[in-house]
């Protein structure tokens, strides 16, 4: 005999609510990809299906909404970053996470200039987001900089400063898109020791 639910076990509004939200990332998700990160709360909210308020009570705003679509890109790039470091001499681990940043930065229309906004806004939903995957690279950064490979007046915020440059001049130019490759050279050569260079 199949068990009763009780009346005051709310199931199926938490079901229809984990309906809405995973409605409003799909929606969100194509709207992103099609018109970058200012894409339109109320069109998502239309094409989901949901009231403006329904899209609000999941995601308070639109760094919010941002957070919950970009985190397991974040999530993964923070592991990844470790799975180099165990697997890759130090330069080239932090060549390829860098070179792999650049391009999930560039994933959608508005992201470059959204991910530097958060990182003087401790309150976006964002910056924690992103700040396990910016530290998951500084280690990287650090031990390239102890094997003598990378300058070391190199901070972490200007290995974030110059790939989002990359992805944003992609993203502002698509005429330079397909430069973007050697943009990313020119910028490794930057940040080793001169010594390296001539």
């Amino acid at each position: 005999m199949p068990i009763e639910s009780r009346p005051d076990t709310p199931r199926a509004p938490r079901t229809d609510a984990q309906r809405n939200r995973d409605r409003v990332l799909e929606v969100a998700a194509q709207a992103v990809a099609e018109q970058g990160t200012q894409a339109s709360l109320r069109d998502i909210a239309r094409r989901a299906g949901v009231g403006l308020g329904t899209l609000y009570r999941h995601f308070p705003n639109r760094d919010a909404l941002l957070e919950a679509l970009l985190h397991r890109r974040f999530t993964h790039l923070a592991e990844r970053a470790d799975a180099l470091a165990a697997a890759a001499p130090p330069e080239r681990a932090l060549t390829e996470w860098l070179y792999e940043f650049t391009l999930g930065a560039g994933a959608y229309q508005g992201l470059p200039a959204a991910l530097m906004a958060t990182l003087n806004d401790p309150q976006s939903p964002l910056h924690a987001s992103c700040l396990t995957m910016r530290q998951a690279g500084g280690r990287l950064l650090e031990a390239a900089q102890e094997s003598g490979t990378i300058r070391p007046d190199v901070a972490p915020i200007d290995l974030f400063a110059l790939t989002n440059a990359l992805s944003w001049i992609a993203d502002q130019a698509p005429t330079l898109a397909e430069r973007q490759e050697h943009l990313f050279r020119l910028v490794m050569d930057g940040l080793r020791p001169r010594s390296d260079r001539d």
